[in-house]
């Protein structure tokens, strides 16, 4: 291999984007009344819960039946989860939540909410020119 060939390699790797660039990383509800939304579900799909206490309620995480992994979270439409849509939302990693965020406007799209920091992460929910919503994180 010729040293041409191992620089061009060095470069293309230190160019790559972190491999969890783009994967979806979460999703969840926010209702109104997430203790009922919560029972619906672990009732029509089989899903188990617990209880994820916040100051003054309690959130869920969304677990396996048997498993008990955690695949999905339901909030109550409080506090900084005040002004998310009432609907299943993914969470998707990307570089930057702010350039993100910015290229959504200039594509046509909106910002919903943030960006803000949100569990030790940067966070916005997006709209698409479609009306789609999704949220962004990034470190």
């Amino acid at each position: 291999m010729s040293d041409a060939t191992t620089d061009e390699s060095s470069t293309e790797e230190a160019a790559a984007p972190p491999a969890n660039i783009g994967r979806i990383e979460w999703m969840d509800l926010t209702v109104d009344d997430a203790s009922l939304v919560r029972d619906f579900y672990c009732s029509v799909v089989g899903w188990t819960s617990t209880e994820v206490p916040m100051s003054s309620y309690s959130d869920f995480n969304i677990e396996l039946p048997e498993s008990k992994d955690t695949v999905a979270g339901i909030c109550h439409a409080r506090g900084s989860n005040a002004n998310l849509p009432s609907q299943w939302l993914i969470y998707v990693r990307v570089a930057s939540v702010t350039d993100s965020a910015s290229q959504c406007e200039t594509l046509g799209g909106k910002v919903l909410d943030g960006p803000r920091r949100m569990g030790g992460s940067n966070f916005c929910v997006i709209q698409d020119p479609a009306g789609a919503v999704m949220a962004l994180l990034s470190d």
